[in-house]
């Protein structure tokens, strides 16, 4: 069989649930390009690391990708990110890679048509799929968006109630980013504190919109994930998705699910593959909507050009992630054509240990269909895997559950209605 090495830049959760499927379901090995050794890779054995101080540098990044092909002359290399800023590094010097490369990413044209949350929004407007009330703030005199001047005003006009979300349309732009306070969303409560966000930013003379939103009433769980692959062809083969039960909630990570419980929602899958289409899109995506408690439609608010960090709830409920890219770009690889695939086992997806996440879970119903899940499989956890469980490596797994808990018990010690 030929030998295929899946190298991921960065080397967060996500990549690691990525190449732990590639390794379970193919064997394949792995390699991690990053900066340092993360969190996530500690002790592991699943991959190999090269440190890269300057893993952000396009030229010393296609420099090292030159390299580690010449290293590999007789090996399919794939190549994997899960950092928006990566997804357009490469999108911008694809032409320069050595063709061996796959690379289940979008092209530029495709990053630029769904990567900004503003122009996410137009499109689904076009296909009548509902987003929340948005005021694009621009702070280079583009006419399009609102000045930092005028946005106060605009959300008294618009009568948005606060909590008023505050985002990026653009995540890559984001990371470029730094100022006080700064978090992955920001759940403003008054003018004060949406006014001195817009003035570090204005200051930093921040080269895209930052997006201040209607808050969609419902706490955490009202929040859902789909995961979904548009090949090569132009077919949608894999969508799959989720209720998530709870949220990171440090600044840094705040939004972010913690865990999920996999099910099927046939309109909003349908909604997103009628997005994918629409944009000729190429390549994972993630979605982020939300069920309002109050009128219980479904909102979208974004899509992620790229796998998501959460991606193992897709393998637990059935379809490996990288036998999806096998199927597109590696055919030989495995048998048949790539069907259109949406799991349908209902499993407990977690990073937090699962006596705590119950404490979280108010609604009694919800509640009982978590332990059905965890009865018949168990829970899922990205970073135990019994091909990499050394005895080092499970005892720093479970210390990352207990600092997790901490971290939990400092900034979200219980659950509210709101999920903040």
């Amino acid at each position: 069989m030929k030998q295929v090495l899946v190298v991921g830049l960065g080397g967060d959760i996500g990549t690691y649930a990525f190449q732990r499927a590639a390794h379970e379901r193919f064997g394949w090995q792995s390699l991690v390009l990053g900066p340092r050794v993360t969190t996530f890779g500690r002790h592991s054995t699943l991959a190999r690391w090269v440190i890269e101080p300057d893993v952000f540098e396009p030229e010393t990044l296609l420099r090292r990708l030159d390299g580690i092909a010449a290293e590999h002359p007789d090996h399919t290399l794939v190549l994997f990110t899960n950092l928006d800023y990566h997804v357009r590094l490469l999108a911008e010097h694809r032409d320069r890679l050595d063709p061996r490369w796959v690379l289940p990413l979008p092209d530029l044209a495709m990053f630029d048509a769904v990567s900004s949350k503003v122009a996410f929004a137009d499109a689904c407007d076009a296909l009548g799929i509902r987003t929340p009330l948005t005021i694009p703030v621009g702070f280079t005199g583009d006419a399009s968006t609102v000045t930092p001047a005028d946005a106060l005003a605009r959300v008294r006009e618009a009568g948005l109630e606060y909590p008023v979300i505050g985002k990026p349309a653009d995540s890559a732009d984001w990371f470029g980013v730094e100022f006080p306070g700064k978090q992955k969303i920001h759940h403003f409560t008054s003018e004060a504190e949406i006014a001195e966000v817009l003035a570090h930013l204005e200051e930093r003379r921040y080269p895209s919109e930052f997006l201040l939103q209607e808050f969609v009433p419902g706490d955490e769980t009202c929040m859902r994930s789909l995961t979904a692959y548009r090949d090569s062809a132009g077919a949608v083969t894999l969508v799959a998705g989720g209720q998530v039960l709870l949220e990171e909630h440090t600044p840094g990570t705040l939004g972010i699910p913690a865990a999920i419980l996999t099910h099927e929602d046939p309109e909003a899958f349908a909604a997103a593959a009628r997005l994918l289409d629409h944009t000729g899109y190429q390549g994972f995506a993630n979605f982020d909507y939300k069920v309002s408690s109050r009128t219980g439609e479904s909102v979208f608010f974004e899509v992620n050009p790229r796998i998501g960090r959460n991606n193992l709830y897709v393998t637990a409920a059935g379809v490996n992630v990288a036998e999806v890219v096998a199927r597109d770009l590696l055919p030989e690889l495995v048998d048949g054509a790539a069907p259109a695939r949406t799991p349908t086992d209902q499993v407990l997806y977690s990073v937090v240990p699962y006596r705590f996440l119950l404490r979280y879970l108010l609604d009694p119903e919800l509640k009982a269909k978590v332990k059905a899940a965890k009865r018949r499989h168990g829970v899922f956890h990205p970073l135990r895997y019994r091909g990499d469980a050394s005895l080092k490596r499970r005892l720093w797994v479970r210390a990352l559950d207990l600092r997790l808990v901490q971290k939990y018990r400092e900034h979200y010690p219980r659950p509210t209605e709101s999920g903040f």
